[in-house]
């Protein structure tokens, strides 16, 4: 069996996000998404609209969504790789290179984002209303 794995907070859920979740378990078997605790995402000075227990339900109602982990800091991937018996970490291509350090543990694939939306984006015109 294939393991995958990808990261993100994952807030405001929207098509992009399905398309990422969806390429990647299309690479694998069994797809692992890590998202960004609330504690972790003060630490990155950034603030999700939905709590991490709900951003966790959402995602486990995703039909390509495996199993839903906390990610609680930036060092815990090479962790998780090797406790999840990753073989595939996935991440938008904004990412390109940043996590080339997991090569020794695993494949690492940067996707294309979905062009046209971003969480970011919804964000930005929500405020302007």
């Amino acid at each position: 069996m294939k393991k995958v794995i990808t990261y993100g907070t994952f807030d405001l859920l929207h098509w992009g996000h399905i398309n990422i979740l969806r390429r990647a378990k299309e690479m694998g078997d069994y797809l692992i998404v890590a998202i960004s605790t609330d504690e972790f995402n003060r630490i990155k000075h950034k603030e999700a609209y939905h709590s991490y227990e709900n951003r966790k339900m959402i995602l486990e109602a995703v039909r390509y969504v495996d199993e839903v982990i906390p990610e609680n800091d930036w060092e815990q991937k090479v962790k998780d790789v090797q406790k999840y018996g990753v073989d595939l970490f996935v991440m938008g291509d904004d990412w390109k290179g940043e996590f080339d350090f997991l090569k020794e543990y695993c494949e690492v694939v940067y996707l294309e984002r979905t062009e046209g939306i971003s969480t970011s984006q919804i964000k930005n015109e929500l405020s302007e209303t």
